[in-house]
């Protein structure tokens, strides 16, 4: 009989106790142990089992667990007799940064205070008996959402001491999401405060805590060593491409399998694999995000579950406000085609807005891209070099880009979809007024970068346009830019995949007051251009005489575009 699936689970207590299903991981808890590094940070997706196996490595460790051995009884780890005796045995201290997502500096820096507070209310029991003395007790009640800086980054190396002295062991410290924070404060503008706060309490916590065992960070991103690791030295850091603990977040093919057959859908699986499939772990692909799968067995229909489960704002502006070069990449990547790219796994949140290869770091660790070939080598100047081929990782990836591409266009949908609809018919004058109505409500979104300017204005707002037609017309027409056809690099080709509709170009011009008076001018010069660069030649090869063949110019001036037919 299939197991009942229970959705959200993030205790693994609750989990386990209301026997609910569940894919067993436990033997991340042996490999870890037995890997003995002292500070361990693997990254992984969102929903990728983080949380979950952080709970699961605390009620196996923690002495608050000593008599729950229950709850790890037909489980793997409870296979060996060594880590039986250890189960229940060691301090730990256990914390999480998902929830602190303020949008001002203060706040997130009163979230994290509140969060230490909480931690040391849960061991209050400290205060009692001569574990403590009297100054310590007063520092220990200092702790609060309010408190100092240096109270702050002092407090997790604090209660390490104070732990070892009560139980007499070293602790082990495991903190869930730590750059949740780091993201937030990227995205609302206050990341130098942050990491400076940041780096105090890891530095005490992680770095010189002769109390320390062992700690386990887990997150999205790795952030650069240079932003808050500057001074862990023997950080061990577990990425995607790492071997280690490939297996121990995310589902594997045969588990997936497994399950399907589990709740009667083993006929579903190609349609599983299309949908959900893609994730590289080291050396293990056919990795599946937990969370998508799950929801899958529950509801048994496909829908993008792990997409839509919480924001995707990060990802959105840097689409949005991203290059011509980011635009045209995922235009490609739409496509189905992957791009290659030299990237540093370590996400440096500062070049964001000037390194392309920063953005395409993100989208990697955040599970938006997929590893399609990794080759690490020495160049012949002899820099060690880090090649990738990326991909998007699956369909469910492809309709979550859609859906945000589309999202930019919402606040005027009606007048963007009646522009297709004219630009479709050859309707020359609603094409002009609709599109003066998108350009109005909408050019500003695209040049929200740290550095906008007049010059790139019109830039961004095309690429961001020339994204919306891939999205919208996807079915009816194959979509190229910037493609070599003639004698140079159009800027827009619409190739009709039904016989009846015809072939379409666009080229598009800022207007240079220096040389052409008026906006009409520019249409002519951006028409003339179709023609003398024979931009046709193209869709003629492939049999499109030239009366079906529609070319029309497009002049920016601000926020006002003028729209022409050749």
């Amino acid at each position: 009989m299939a197991r009942t699936i229970g959705i959200g689970y993030q205790d693994f207590e609750q989990l386990i106790t209301n026997h609910v299903f569940y894919v067993d991981k436990t033997a991340f808890i042996k490999e870890w142990w037995e890997n003995k590094d002292v500070v361990t940070l693997i990254t992984r997706p969102r929903r990728f089992g983080k949380t979950l196996n952080m709970s699961m490595l605390e009620q196996f460790l923690s002495v608050e667990y000593a008599d729950r051995g229950d709850l790890f009884e037909g489980l793997s780890i409870w296979e060996d007799e060594k880590y039986q005796k250890l189960q229940g045995t060691l301090p730990v201290i256990s914390l999480s940064f998902a929830n602190v997502k303020e949008t001002a500096f203060l706040d997130a820096r009163k979230r994290i205070c509140q969060i230490i507070c909480d931690l040391y209310n849960r061991y209050d029991f400290l205060l009692k008996g001569d574990c403590l003395n009297e100054k310590e007790k007063e520092q220990y009640q200092k702790v609060s959402a309010e408190m100092e800086n240096y109270l702050a980054a002092d407090a997790l190396y604090a209660l390490s001491r104070y732990l070892y002295r009560y139980y007499g062991k070293k602790v082990i410290i495991l903190l869930d999401e730590y750059d949740t924070p780091m993201q937030e404060a990227y995205v609302h503008g206050y990341w130098k405060e942050l990491v400076e706060f940041i780096k105090g309490i890891f530095n005490s916590a992680f770095k010189t805590n002769p109390y320390l065992d062992r700690a386990v960070l887990t997150g999205i991103t790795r952030v650069s060593k240079e932003s808050i690791f500057s001074d862990l030295n023997h950080l061990e850091v577990v990425t995607a491409t790492s071997e280690k603990y490939e297996t121990a977040f995310g589902f594997t093919q045969q588990e997936v399998w497994e399950a399907l057959e589990e709740c009667g859908l083993s006929d579903k699986k190609e349609e599983v694999k299309a949908w959900y499939d893609g994730f590289t772990m080291g050396k293990e692909s056919g990795i599946y995000n937990p969370w998508s799968i799950l929801n899958y067995l529950d509801k048994q229909r496909f829908a993008p579950y792990w997409a839509n489960t919480s924001s995707n704002r990060l990802v959105g502006k840097l689409i949005q406000v991203g290059s011509r070069e980011t635009k045209l990449t995922i235009e490609s990547l739409l496509r189905g085609e992957s791009f290659c790219a030299q990237i540093d796994e370590q996400i440096v949140y500062e070049q964001l807005d000037l390194d392309e290869s920063a953005i395409w770091s993100l989208f990697l660790a955040g599970g938006y891209l997929k590893i399609v070939h990794y080759e690490e080598y020495m160049s012949e100047f002899g820099e060690w070099r880090q090649d990738y081929e990326l991909a998007l990782t699956n369909f469910e990836v492809k309709v979550m880009f859609r859906g945000l591409i589309r999202s930019w266009f919402a606040v005027v949908k009606s007048d963007y979809h009646t522009f297709t609809q004219a630009l479709l018919m050859g309707d020359v004058e609603a094409m002009n007024a609709y599109m003066n109505r998108v350009s109005e409500a909408v050019f500003s979104s695209f040049d929200t970068g740290r550095k906008p300017s007049e010059k790139s204005e019109p830039e961004r707002f095309y690429h961001g346009f020339v994204l919306g037609l891939l999205v919208d017309l996807n079915e009816r027409y194959i979509l190229t830019s910037n493609r070599e056809s003639g004698y140079g690099r159009y800027d827009v080709q619409l190739e009709p995949r039904k016989e009846a509709d015809d072939a379409i170009l666009l080229e598009f011009k800022v207007r240079n007051p220096k040389t052409e008076e008026t906006l009409e001018k520019t249409v002519e010069n951006a028409l003339a251009q179709i023609e003398r660069r024979d931009y046709a030649a193209e869709l003629r090869q492939k049999g499109f005489p030239e009366g079906r063949i529609r070319k029309y110019g497009f002049a920016f001036e601000g926020k006002v575009v003028l729209i022409g037919e050749g």
